[in-house]
């Protein structure tokens, strides 16, 4: 339980009202119950004619705390011998039944709030680490997203959080009445006689250790099954992204075989798993019968051989509130298998909670509005770790409302340059300076909020035209939108459509060719106005009409802005005031197009090369 408690310790802080009402309410149904069991000695007494013995009212304040049992026995057979008396037997048994009865709804009410106290606590708890997972996600770096599977990643979202909800905080209920339960019927149980509890005491650890031997490797299990669970829902959303590419190469039956051995796989862990927790009830059954027989025999013993400090009747109703102790305990011990299986999948959830996010924030950061006079790179280095640089002594100087390009081979680091710019990665040497402010002293959310991005890859989000090209400036009017989207050569096929710029757009845009979703990534960054406009190989997916009319759209955009733009096709960039050639990780060439050609170098090799 320590390490439920270190885990999920802080989601409880926000909750504290409903423990300690949940607390409150369980404290009250156990009192309630073991008064409820009290009331059973008189009735059997009445019923079966056990007891003939007379007894005399102890004045309640006349004694100390220690005789409170004895006393509380001597007046309670008072009582029931002065109802007999003046009732008579049938009416008596009545009236006690009805005791036992509002008893017993004080103690379910106690009971129920208690359970209703917490469910806000339970679904807070889910709801918070739902949260905390998407926000952590949103504001990791790209680097981590490199290093994990998107299908993991959405297993630890969704399955990994509904068994923390299945296994966790539905065992918070008895997570948190047991306890109470149990320490309530001991206390009382040691009032009645410290001497048999002692010995209950000495047995308990047998039950411990049953129950140890079957949760000990249950947490290590679920940890692997869970795996096996991100293993499959990787392949599912890899089948789905590639389903064109299974299909061309006739792997359906390949990767049928691939997925059901994932599936083959956690079945098994799965079934081993659903054994050993299935054997929490029959073990903590038996070994619970075990110790009422060991009380029994031992508290009959002292009971035969004139020792014990409790007479039969009340040996009887010792042994009641003991077996009732066996149930929360039972109920414990199931909860803590629960648990191992919850706690394995927050292992896996605090992967990502405790990723580190290496992209900072100073203290006291700059805030900046535009860009004034320039974007410096001076000695910037990069590498995604120790082993290879993939850049090398990056020297660069863009002007306001220059356009400068980026060439090269594929794998010379043109990406990766323009990525160090936003900070999604951060430079390993050197630095980048914007109007003389070096980007780490920014604020994030400032820096970012400079630049535009219309990349190879049109990325729409699955809802309508109108919400995408609007999602980067929040309030955008219907005017500024449709202007937007005119400058992209966006506005015609948008209102050819059935629903206009409320048209569903679909999954990453797939109802749209892929000039459409180009047309309208343009539109969007057109309608966040951008000093900082970022092109990344904007039209090389397109087809000749497409390309036409995205190079036009893009010429609109970067007429009045600083351009910084990746392009294999060396025509579209033509006119950039400065080209730069990457090799390998450095600029080895720059200078305008027709400057580049005169130097019979890289950039006129590719150009001869596309040129044929």
């Amino acid at each position: 339980m320590k390490a439920f408690y270190n885990v999920m310790g802080k989601y409880f802080a926000r909750y504290k009202g409903f423990i300690a009402g949940t607390l409150v309410m369980n404290i009250l149904a156990a009192l309630f119950n073991v008064f409820s069991f009290s009331i059973i000695l008189p009735i059997l007494q009445i019923l079966f004619k056990i007891n003939n013995q007379h007894y005399e009212l102890i004045p309640w304040g006349t004694t100390d705390w220690g005789n409170l049992i004895d006393v509380a026995k001597n007046n309670g057979y008072y009582y029931s011998q002065q109802l007999i008396e003046t009732y008579g037997p049938a009416t008596t048994l009545l009236l006690l039944g009805l005791i036992l009865s509002s008893l017993t709804l004080f103690k379910t009410l106690s009971y129920f709030g208690g359970s209703a106290m917490l469910a806000p606590l339970r679904t807070g708890i889910v709801r918070d680490i739902r949260n905390a997972i998407y926000q952590k996600i949103v504001h990791l770096p790209l680097s981590f997203f490199s290093e994990e599977r998107k299908g993991d990643i959405m297993t630890r979202i969704t399955a990994d959080v509904n068994e923390v909800d299945n296994s966790i905080t539905s065992s918070l209920d008895m997570v948190v009445k047991n306890p109470i339960f149990i320490l309530v019927y001991v206390g009382w149980l040691t009032a009645l006689s410290w001497q048999l509890t002692l010995f209950t005491l000495l047995v308990v650890p047998l039950m411990a250790f049953g129950i140890g031997r079957i949760g000990k490797k249950l947490k290590s299990k679920s940890l692997a099954m869970q795996n096996k669970l991100s293993d499959s829902v990787s392949q599912i959303e890899e089948t789905l992204g590639g389903l064109r590419i299974i299909k061309a190469f006739i792997a359906e039956g390949k990767m049928t075989d691939r997925f059901e051995r994932v599936t083959n796989e956690y079945r098994d862990i799965s079934c081993r798993v659903a054994i050993r927790q299935s054997a929490a009830h029959p073990v903590s059954e038996f070994l619970g019968t075990v110790m009422i027989v060991l009380v029994l025999w031992f508290g009959g013993w002292l009971i035969f051989n004139g020792n014990s400090p409790i007479d039969a009747n009340l040996f009887i109703y010792y042994l009641i509130l003991l077996y009732t102790t066996l149930q929360p305990i039972k109920d414990l011990s199931k909860a803590g298998y629960s648990i191992q299986k919850g706690l394995a999948s927050m292992e896996r959830i605090n992967r990502i909670l405790d990723a580190e996010n290496n992209i900072r924030e100073i203290e006291n950061a700059y805030s900046i509005e535009g860009l004034e006079r320039d974007i410096v790179l001076k000695n910037v280095a990069f590498s995604y770790n120790e082993n290879r640089e993939i850049l090398h002594n990056i020297n660069l100087c863009i002007k306001k409302g220059q356009t400068v390009a980026l060439v090269g081979q594929s794998g010379s680091g043109k990406s990766t340059l323009v990525d160090l710019i936003p900070r999604y990665h951060d430079v390993c040497e050197g630095y980048i300076e914007i109007d003389g402010k070096d980007i780490r002293t920014l604020k994030i959310r400032s820096l970012r909020g400079l630049i535009g991005n219309v990349n190879q890859e049109a990325i729409l989000f699955n809802d309508t035209i109108r919400n995408n090209i609007a999602f980067g400036k929040d309030g955008a009017t219907q005017e500024e939108i449709e202007q937007a989207a005119r400058i992209a050569n966006a506005h015609d096929f948008i209102m050819e459509m059935e629903d206009g710029y409320d048209t569903m757009v679909g999954d990453r845009g797939c109802r749209l060719s892929g000039g459409q979703r180009q047309r309208i990534s343009i539109a969007r960054a057109i309608l966040k106005n951008p000093p900082i406009l970022i092109l990344d190989e904007a039209t090389s997916a397109l087809d000749t009409e497409s390309e036409r009319l995205v190079q036009d759209a893009l010429e609109r955009l970067m007429s009045t802005r600083t351009t910084i733009a990746i392009a294999h096709r060396l025509s579209t960039i033509k006119h950039a005031d400065e080209i730069c050639v990457l090799h390998e990780g450095q600029i080895v060439e720059r200078g305008t197009h027709e400057e580049l050609i005169a130097k019979n170098g890289y950039y006129k090799r590719l150009h001869d090369m596309q040129q044929l």
